[in-house]
């Protein structure tokens, strides 16, 4: 029985029969995870598939003659690619029956994440809510063009299309995602003052202060699975938004606490009932206010908030 990531002919933790090595197929999967899970992540918005996909992956690799391999990155990126669109399908059909809204698996990512914009931007939250719009296939070409910058031949082989077909995919995707990504770029710093503002808000009561840093059209979505209560339908407008809010803070108990943190390469908030996670606030911020709020509660969904997380491109 081979172990996870491990080789065909070694034993269970993955080293060579008769070696203290791991073989040349484990270190170059071990070498490109954090991509691989980073393309199988966005393209599926969920974590635990992702993990699934890599062990798919991981399965098939093994299987390849490395003689073959003129590229082993591409290559794996390649598997990686086609077992994540085999399961955004099934996913589909998941989503389908899903209780309330459904978010993305929220992150706990490193600050390196952060650093790096274009990352940053293509895992947060809005950005992965922008893409579940697109289908499976033009969703597998804009992440792997706009946020991995794989050559159009590399894509094609990866999802079995010309490279024609895919130029005109990838320009369609990038036209539908250009309509609806946050309206313009939003540092850090901006985003952490809106967020900042919005917590003092919250955790004070003040209905004012609420009203000032929530964006007029702001949307308010949150998923609980079914599992634990949330608002089954997105809630908009900042008067709307604002009472919700106010009035749900109101039922927490004293000893909850409601702290920032970086999720998705960006700041959040995660409120704690007895040391517990119990939400993930992320949030969408454009032009100074609050447009987006995506509170995660389901608890199948937080396990990841518990470590870092590593992402690579």
């Amino acid at each position: 029985m081979r172990g996870e990531y491990g080789e065909r002919d070694g034993d269970a933790a993955g080293q060579p029969a008769g070696g203290g090595r791991t073989g040349p197929a484990t270190e170059a999967f071990i070498t490109h995870r954090n991509l691989l899970f980073t393309v199988a992540y966005e393209m599926l918005g969920s974590a635990a598939d992702a993990e699934d996909v890599l062990q798919e992956t991981w399965l098939r690799w093994a299987d390849v003659d490395l003689d073959t391999v003129r590229d082993r990155r591409a290559y794996l990126v390649r598997i990686t690619t086609r077992q994540a669109l085999s399961r955004l399908r099934t996913l589909g059909r998941r989503k389908e029956s899903y209780v309330g809204s459904w978010l993305p698996e929220p992150l706990l990512t490193s600050p390196d994440v952060a650093e790096d914009v274009e990352l940053a931007d293509s895992v947060s939250m809005a950005m992965m809510l922008v893409m579940e719009t697109l289908t499976p296939t033009e969703r597998a070409v804009f992440v792997l063009r706009e946020v991995f910058d794989l050559g159009y031949d590399e894509i094609a082989e990866a999802i079995d299309k010309s490279p024609a077909a895919v130029r005109q995919i990838a320009h369609r995707a990038r036209a539908h995602v250009a309509a609806r990504r946050p309206r313009g770029a939003v540092s850090a710093a901006q985003t952490k003052g809106a967020l900042d503002a919005f917590r003092r808000a919250v955790e004070t009561g003040d209905l004012q202060g609420l009203l000032d840093i929530l964006a007029p059209d702001v949307v308010l979505l949150g998923d609980g699975g079914g599992i634990k209560q949330a608002i089954l339908r997105p809630v908009v407008g900042a008067d709307k938004v604002a009472r919700l809010l106010h009035a749900g803070m109101g039922r927490i108990p004293a000893g909850a606490s409601l702290r920032p943190a970086q999720v998705n390469g960006h700041p959040a908030l995660i409120l704690r009932l007895d040391g517990a996670i119990d939400t993930v606030v992320a949030v969408r911020v454009d032009d100074g206010l609050v447009t987006g709020l995506y509170a995660v509660r389901n608890p199948e969904k937080l396990s990841y908030m518990q470590r870092e997380t590593a992402l690579r491109r």
